[in-house]
């Protein structure tokens, strides 16, 4: 059975730097604003992370992009949701 999140819920996250896993966002729980010394803990930690971009082509073009980082637009995540590893910490930018 395939985990259905509403979409806003994903763009608000992902637009406001937050990480949250799939399942959490599903259950109402809310997503957590890390401050960079938190991530470096997570990533010394060595949890399952996701990095996802969400920015739109035009947007990636004219910044560049983020090493590590996943790029699915906000406009096909919604499509593309199946590529996000369900039980991974995502981290967005």
């Amino acid at each position: 059975m395939a985990l259905r999140v509403p979409l806003s819920a994903i763009i608000v996250a992902a637009f406001l730097g937050l990480v949250a896993t799939p399942a959490s966002v599903a259950q109402n729980k809310e997503a957590h604003k890390l401050s960079a010394a938190e991530l470096k803990t997570l990533l010394k930690k060595n949890p399952r992370l996701f990095f996802l971009d969400v920015r739109e082509p035009k947007e990636i073009e004219q910044l560049g992009t983020i090493r590590g980082y996943v790029n699915i637009p906000v406009s096909q995540l919604e499509k593309r949701y199946s590529e996000i590893p369900k039980e991974a910490l995502v981290v967005t930018a």
